[in-house]
């Protein structure tokens, strides 16, 4: 069964960082994709970076590039978020994704979601 629990969200001062976390379980971590995304109120939910577990191969979304990095602990079976320079409009919900066919810009294929952990940034 495929969990994905996140962790490392919460308050945080415009220009400051945070790093989440993302541990999985339950598939094959090495040939994955994965990913962030965020969801603000009254928004849509965005992808944010993603992560080829095999390639390492990134995406950030023209927002965050140069500010968000997306990493991975193989090891761990973990993937990071490192966000830094944030700023108010980051706030949301931030959820950690998985898609499991290789597809990892395919956005709508990423099926199994974590519980999300917010991320609130006041100016």
């Amino acid at each position: 069964q495929v969990q994905l629990v996140e962790s490392g969200g919460g308050p945080v001062q415009a220009g400051g960082s945070l790093r989440l976390s993302c541990a999985a379980y339950g598939f094959t971590y090495s040939s994955a994709c994965m990913g962030w995304f965020r969801q603000a109120p009254g928004m849509e939910r965005e992808a944010v970076a993603t992560i080829d577990t095999d390639s390492s191969d990134t995406y950030y979304a023209g927002s965050v590039k140069g500010r968000f990095a997306i990493s991975q602990d193989n090891a761990k079976n973990t993937v990071y978020l490192q966000m830094n320079s944030l700023k108010p409009e980051d706030t949301a919900m931030y959820y950690c994704a998985v898609e499991l066919s290789g597809r990892c810009l395919t956005f709508a294929r990423y099926r199994y979601w974590g519980q999300g952990t917010q991320v609130t940034v006041s100016s």
